[in-house]
């Protein structure tokens, strides 16, 4: 069997032996070696035996499946350095070739008025002479019918001051209807004139090209008239001044003239003349001049519009539309100088397809803002106007409207990132700087767009979840609904409501992670490492928590109580798992972990107490203060705090007999919580009914005794003028001191 190794040596040597004709023109092929000799005759032989002939084309077909057959080695990926070191350099040798072509192109037009270029001046005479007859007889005709039309125009401005719309914009057309015609008369005149001249019924293509850069340049003319209007303002849609738009028209006009006579009709006569090398750089001259031109203008108006769109944002601070149209105000003539400097980019890379590409590229990109500027403004109303939810519902649920109100802002900024995220991307998309529907297509591309969908609606579940599960609770805690609830159904769910938030942030972030592609096994293992040293390192903390799980499950404390924790009295207004939150007496709040707790006092359960401790002068009848106390207790029972009394008056008699007073005691049975102000009132009554009665309430004072006989005989030596009353002598056996009548001795 012949090698096919030798066999595709063989081929390939007589395949290349025939190419290289210039190499032949130059220097004799050599003849052929008896190796290569040899080889062509051992393949016509092998090609002429049918049999070999099959063999070999199989050996053929086999080689190229095993060729194909192997996969080519992945290409290492470039690191992203690299990637962003080559873009620059990209950048910088374009930057280099375009400066070194605009040189080489302002040498080749200098070289005609040096010489260094030869020129064909018969030729050019020649087309200068033809295009100047048609030139006339085109520009005449166009200034004649100027007069009638202007004068047309002006009767329309005359009227254009007051009517609707419509009728402002039937004027419009009417001026741009006539303007047009005006142009295509003396284009048909010109044409006219070419066609009759020379050899009649042919025309010479000087004299077209000439016509059809008129007519598209005075078109074009056409159009920017009809949006500026500079010398008949009443017609004009566009708010700007006469002086604004004459300005705007006359740069503009002679940018569009430089363009078109420069390019549809000096450089094609260049190109015969001189060479196309010269109309080349002559265009690239005429599109630097007027890309520089255009950029001075642009510069020399930022002040002026800048101004002009930040009007709206000084009369309305608080419009969108208006900020928007600000912040467009401080880079407009950025963005303005970019898209030249793109057309510029567009047009050398591709002359014919420039123009409509940009013009495509510049309507989306429009449409897209304009779209995203709607977007923007609708959902800022939105945002301001707030969610309003029906009475009813307000009523059983009134939190749910705020709770909304501060939750759908957020939710709206993020949707307004989004909408301006978009904007940019169709902006790209239209310019063509990225692909973004062809990646989307792409597997990548719609899995990332599934995974941001997947993780997006997980979050909106969490949050739906959240708003349920609070929106029940606060059904749950409203007294409007039915029966209200308990402190403790109260306390529970309190604490329902925080764990529930923690473990639903916990599952919602995982679930998120997962969603994005994130493998949570290593965070949720090292969630149980963190847990397990927080188990170790926190032993005072997990202390705190389940005294704190021992305290709900005995129901110890609930929101409202008032409580004695750890020596601090006062009322419950915060419970969590760990700790207490207490408000005492002066105000004071206090939080009291739940480790530190040994005792619960709770003052809130079933009922409470006040016990009446009164004190009364030794002299009084303890029946009969025990006979004015119970009359006291009905007076506050028929009083407006009969209701929180639970029993009836518990006396227990007299259980002290003080240094200075006989002590008795009662107890009133109260709802729970009410013991103190029950305890305030009963004893306002008590006083009222003692001064009422004369029974003494002891205070602290002093008697002086002098012994036996010895208060007589003092009162006999002051005589009748004395005005101080004798002091009175307690009673024999009582000693001397507190206690005694009204009238003795104050102690000092």
């Amino acid at each position: 069997m012949f090698p096919i190794a030798r066999l595709l040596a063989m081929l390939v040597a007589l395949i290349l032996a025939p190419l290289g004709p210039a190499q032949a023109q130059e220097t004799p092929a050599p003849a052929a070696g008896p190796g290569e000799r040899e080889a062509a005759r051992t393949l016509a032989e092998l090609l002429q035996d049918e049999a070999a002939r099959t063999a070999l084309i199989d050996q053929l077909l086999a080689h190229a499946g095993e060729a194909g057959a192997a996969e080519p080695e992945p290409e290492a990926p470039i690191p992203l350095v690299r990637e962003i070191a080559e873009y620059t350099r990209d950048i910088g040798e374009q930057a280099a070739t375009f400066a070194g072509a605009l040189t080489d192109s302002a040498s080749d037009v200098l070289g005609v008025l040096t010489g260094a270029q030869a020129v064909d001046w018969g030729e050019l005479e020649a087309a200068l002479w033809s295009i100047l007859l048609v030139a006339a007889v085109a520009l005449g005709l166009f200034f004649l019918l100027r007069i009638p039309s202007d004068r047309f125009f002006g009767y329309l401005a005359r009227r254009g001051d007051g009517g609707s719309w419509l009728i402002r914009g039937g004027r419009l057309v009417a001026y741009g209807v006539t303007d047009a015609l005006v142009i295509l008369l003396a284009w048909a005149g010109g044409y006219a004139v070419a066609l009759t001249t020379g050899e009649p019924g042919t025309m010479d293509i000087r004299q077209t090209l000439f016509l059809n850069a008129f007519l598209l340049i005075e078109m074009t003319k056409v159009v920017l008239r009809l949006v500026l209007v500079p010398r008949h303002g009443p017609l004009r849609f566009a708010p700007m001044a006469d002086e604004t738009a004459a300005y705007w028209y006359f740069w503009s006009s002679r940018l569009v003239s430089l363009l078109g006579y420069g390019i549809l009709l000096l450089v094609p006569l260049v190109n015969v003349a001189v060479s196309p090398v010269v109309g080349r750089s002559l265009m690239v001259l005429i599109a630097v001049t007027a890309l520089l031109t255009a950029v001075l203008i642009v510069l020399q108006n930022r002040a002026p519009v800048r101004l002009a769109l930040q009007a709206r944002s000084r009369r309305l601070p608080e419009d969108i539309l208006g900020r928007l149209l600000a912040g467009l105000g401080l880079v407009w003539h950025l963005l303005a100088m970019l898209w030249l400097l793109a057309l510029f980019v567009v047009w050398q890379a591709s002359p014919a397809d420039a123009l409509p590409f940009m013009l495509r590229a510049t309507l989306q990109s429009v449409l897209a803002v304009v779209a995203g500027v709607v977007a923007v403004v609708l959902i800022t109303r939105a945002i301001a106007a707030g969610l309003r939810l029906p009475e009813d519902v307000r009523r059983t649920l009134p939190l749910l409207e705020a709770r909304l109100n501060a939750f759908v802002p957020g939710m709206l900024q993020v949707v307004r990132l989004i909408v301006g995220g978009l904007v940019l991307v169709a902006i790209a998309q239209a310019w063509q700087l990225l692909d973004f529907l062809g990646w989307l297509a792409s597997e990548a591309g719609s899995d990332l767009v599934s995974r941001l969908i997947s993780a997006l609606l997980v979050v909106l579940v969490a949050l739906g979840l959240w708003l349920a599960v609070s929106s029940f609770i606060e059904y749950r805690l409203n007294p409007v609904n039915g029966r209200p609830a308990s402190a403790r159904e109260r306390t529970l769910l309190s604490l329902l409501r925080n764990a529930f938030v923690v473990v639903l942030v916990v599952i919602a972030t995982m679930l998120t992670l997962a969603q994005l592609g994130m493998n949570i096994a290593p965070l949720l293992a090292g969630a149980g490492v963190i847990g397990l040293a927080v188990a170790f390192g926190g032993q005072k903390l997990v202390a705190d928590v389940i005294n704190g799980v021992f305290i709900q499950i005995e129901n110890a404390m609930n929101e409202g109580d008032v409580v004695t924790v750890g020596g601090t009295t006062g009322v419950v207004e915060r419970l969590t798992i760990r700790s207490v939150g207490l408000r005492d007496l002066s105000g004071t709040y206090h939080v009291i972990p739940f480790g530190s707790v040994d005792q619960v006092s709770n003052f809130m359960r079933g009922f409470g107490y006040h016990v009446a401790d009164i004190g009364v002068a030794y002299r009084e009848d303890t029946t009969r203060v025990k006979a004015l106390m119970q009359d006291a207790f009905d007076r506050l029972v028929a009083s407006e705090h009969g209701t929180d009394v639970v029993g009836p008056f518990e006396m227990h008699g007299v259980v002290e007999l003080a240094d200075s007073a006989v002590v008795v005691r009662g107890r009133i049975k109260t709802r729970p919580g009410m013991q103190w102000g029950i305890g305030r009132a009963y004893t306002e009554i008590v006083k009222q009914v003692f001064d009422e009665a004369g029974v003494e309430i002891p205070f602290p004072h002093l008697t002086l005794y002098m012994g036996s006989g010895e208060t007589e005989r003092l009162a006999k030596l002051a005589g009748p003028a004395t005005t101080t009353p004798p002091a009175i002598a307690p009673p024999s056996g009582d000693p001397p001191g507190e206690g005694g009548p009204r009238g003795e001795t104050p102690r000092t």
